[in-house]
């Protein structure tokens, strides 16, 4: 198997693929009784290795729908398996929404909630603290459910768990009523926009900024509500989705990727071929975007007060050092949260990601900037690539003693921690 990049290569002992939460519980049952190790897989868009195992793989692909939506309360209860690109328009049939979501659906649920996958917005916070209630199955083979009132300090830690707790089998989640959006993407300085941050972040629901490295120039993107009919689907959206920003964008990457010495310039002209570009849509169908291009990604969080200091030597040293990476820098903006895992925890947070074309080597580029980010209290993407093991992490997470602790309380035998999982929590 492999994952979405192609750079995880494994090779499972066995991969189910559940249809009922009772055969959830057998698997876990059977694997604890003969001593063996279960790994979960969503869609394989992590870039860690959390679903590689030589043991059992179990994927809820089989697994996805709709629950209950309680209408009253605005909360839906879904199957952890189900595609957010599904789960939006499922919400949408019943006059729902999800608050706010990252910019890529073709992930799990579970698998987004559980790795604490973001969007952007200073009055939201991660995809987890849309989740009210949490229904797993755990080391035991026992269906465990938790809450803000029920377990509070287990759903505190299943919120973002990385699949150490169990298997989620359904996630209850706080929607809000169905809602437009206008997205509207822009050309500008990088000096302009850092200088103008604070401003637009405060009056846009959400904003983020993608700086072309080697260049002074970014593409902003900014989302509103709006009371405006969606758009209907024209030229102008597949030339912008799909012409410009992904096989225009492929191209440029495999000029750069076969002739080094061309990277400043082809990022140069990626950064010109940015415009004015605005469309109006439902909600689910704004936030994300295809993406066909291939890439490895390193994300981090830093405290958004060490963000102006984190940009400008990351600037420096992309502009002193990078010759080989024309990749987009993308800059987004998080409220902070009580969930023990989440890179958000206890503070406003900004999150910078680099990505490198899939074909290309990005250990020296990475190891680069993670030194920075690290310098800054960074903590990690948990999906994206990072070096840190138990030592590292323990520093980084007030609460990661908490975590462990039920950890081990839910998974006593193990069956949960693979060889990778063991390297961040093994006691």
């Amino acid at each position: 198997m492999k994952n979405w990049s192609g750079y995880l290569e494994w090779t499972p002992t066995r991969i189910s693929y559940p249809t009922t939460e009772a055969a959830i519980q057998a698997l876990v049952q059977t694997a604890r009784r003969e001593g063996r190790k279960i790994r979960l897989i969503g869609s394989g868009h992590s870039f860690t290795p959390l679903s590689v195992t030589t043991d059992n793989l179990i994927s809820l692909d089989h697994y996805q729908g709709l629950v209950h939506v309680d209408a009253a309360r605005q909360q839906a209860t879904v199957r952890a398996g189900t595609k957010l690109h599904a789960l939006g328009d499922i919400l949408h049939g019943h006059g729902l929404a999800l608050a706010n979501m990252g910019d890529i659906n073709a992930q799990s649920i579970a698998g987004a909630v559980s790795t604490g996958t973001h969007g952007t917005g200073t009055g939201f916070g991660n995809m987890s603290t849309q989740v009210v209630a949490i229904r797993l199955v755990n080391g035991h083979g026992e269906v465990v459910t938790c809450s803000a009132t029920e377990q509070p300090e287990l759903f505190r830690a299943a919120q973002v768990s990385i699949g150490a707790l169990g298997i989620i089998t359904e996630l209850t989640l706080q929607c809000v009523p169905a809602y437009r959006l206008e997205l509207v993407i822009d050309k500008a300085s990088l000096a302009e926009v850092l200088a103008t941050l604070a401003e637009r972040n405060a009056n846009h629901r959400n904003f983020e900024f993608y700086w072309f490295p080697n260049t002074p120039h970014v593409m902003t993107k900014t989302v509103n509500t709006t009371a405006a009919p969606p758009d209907p689907h024209s030229w102008r959206d597949y030339l912008q989705d799909i012409v410009l920003e992904n096989y225009g964008f492929h191209l440029a990457c495999e000029i750069a990727h076969r002739f080094p010495a061309l990277t400043h310039a082809v990022a140069r002209f990626a950064a010109s071929t940015t415009s004015h570009h605005r469309k109006v849509n439902h909600s689910h169908r704004v936030f994300t975007t295809p993406r066909l291009v291939k890439f490895n990604e390193m994300e981090y969080n830093v405290p958004l007060a060490a963000y102006p200091e984190v940009q400008k030597e990351v600037v420096s040293w992309v502009n002193k050092n990078n010759t080989t990476v024309m990749f987009p820098l993308e800059n987004r903006f998080v409220q902070g949260d009580d969930i023990f895992l989440s890179p958000a925890y206890q503070r406003d947070s900004a999150y910078v990601a680099a990505h490198v074309y899939h074909k290309a080597d990005f250990k020296a580029y990475f190891g680069a900037l993670e030194a920075i980010f690290l310098a800054h209290g960074g903590r990690p993407h948990w999906g994206k690539i990072h070096t840190l093991t138990q030592p590292q992490l323990r520093d980084c997470y007030p609460e990661f003693g908490t975590f462990t602790r039920l950890r081990a309380e839910q998974d006593p035998d193990g069956v949960f921690l693979s060889g990778y999982l063991q390297t961040l929590f093994g006691e």
